[in-house]
């Protein structure tokens, strides 16, 4: 009798934990939409200025688009494919398959470019994070994708949930943040 309690409650469990786990699984497969025009900061300048900026901003989308096709795609240390990738894997084979070149790990990454000031962050700039205990090291990236006034909403992998979007307004990336840079 016992043994069947226990055998019941075992099946009970095991049932109930993978409707959850579906859910949750369906939940991770939805996309997420981000609108990306390439008009979105006109020049009022030269025409020959306005082509540069009209190229500069498609090859942004590129990048952005290379990103969003990988989102849900689980966190794997050093990964660099569908199979699995981390932050700054992510980043660099975003830019990669664009024909840009940047270093391999987020630390590197931290020093290429131009450092920004946050109010100036726009599409295609990269944000750093430490979100280690040791808060002096930079060890986390994220690639900027949407900015409406001052919510920034930028692509990376975590450790927990993969590749996915995310706001910097959220309290802990909020915190953790560090500084931006323009690589493009």
């Amino acid at each position: 009798m016992l043994k069947n309690l226990f055998l019941l409650t075992t099946i009970c469990i095991a049932v109930a934990s993978c409707k959850s786990s579906k859910k949750a699984a369906a939940a991770a497969d939805k996309p997420i939409h981000v609108e990306v025009k390439s008009d979105a900061y006109p020049e009022k300048t030269s025409e020959k200025t306005n082509r540069k900026a009209k190229k500069g901003s498609k090859k942004t989308n590129n990048i952005i688009n290379t990103a969003l096709s990988y989102h849900g795609t689980p966190y794997r240390y050093g990964g660099t494919t569908k199979k699995g990738m981390d932050c700054s894997g992510l980043v660099y084979t975003s830019f990669k398959q664009n024909n840009l070149s940047l270093q391999r790990s987020s630390r590197l990454m931290a020093s290429q470019g131009r450092k920004i000031k946050l109010k100036n962050v726009e599409k295609g700039d990269l944000l750093f994070f430490t979100t280690s205990k040791n808060r002096r090291r930079i060890n986390h990236v994220g690639l900027v994708v949407e900015v409406k006034g001052r919510d920034i909403k930028f692509i990376h992998s975590t450790t927990s949930r993969g590749v996915l979007v995310s706001s910097l307004g959220e309290g802990y990336w909020n915190h953790a943040f560090n500084h931006a840079r323009r690589i493009l």
